[in-house]
């Protein structure tokens, strides 16, 4: 997973370049959770641009990711969905909680 954080807009980027599988799932959700605190970001986005396997861990690990920055006090969203991720998480309606944006970093 690539990290950066852009401190005059408070802004973290999690771009994950792993496939989201059970088994990754632990190590993205660790090294996530521990960017957010150490940051303390008003707004996260994921960016999936790498990834080309995703299956039902990855909507857990988002839903928590949101739920943890929220009880922080930020904002949660997701970008550049490939064709799988995207399909994944409109079945699964996280689009109706979690908006998708455009990332130009």
């Amino acid at each position: 997973m690539e990290i950066k954080f852009y401190e005059e807009d408070k802004l973290l980027v999690l771009k994950i370049t792993d496939e989201i599988d059970d088994c990754n799932v632990q190590k993205i959700r660790r090294k996530a959770d521990y960017e957010i605190e150490r940051y303390m970001p008003k707004k996260v986005i994921f960016d999936f641009d790498s990834v080309s396997f995703m299956d039902s861990s990855g909507i857990g690990l988002i839903i928590g990711r949101y739920k943890f920055t929220n009880m922080l006090g930020g904002k949660l969203e997701v970008a550049n969905l490939t064709q799988n991720v995207k399909k994944i998480f409109e079945m699964s309606g996280i689009l109706k909680l979690i908006p998708v944006t455009e990332i130009c970093y």
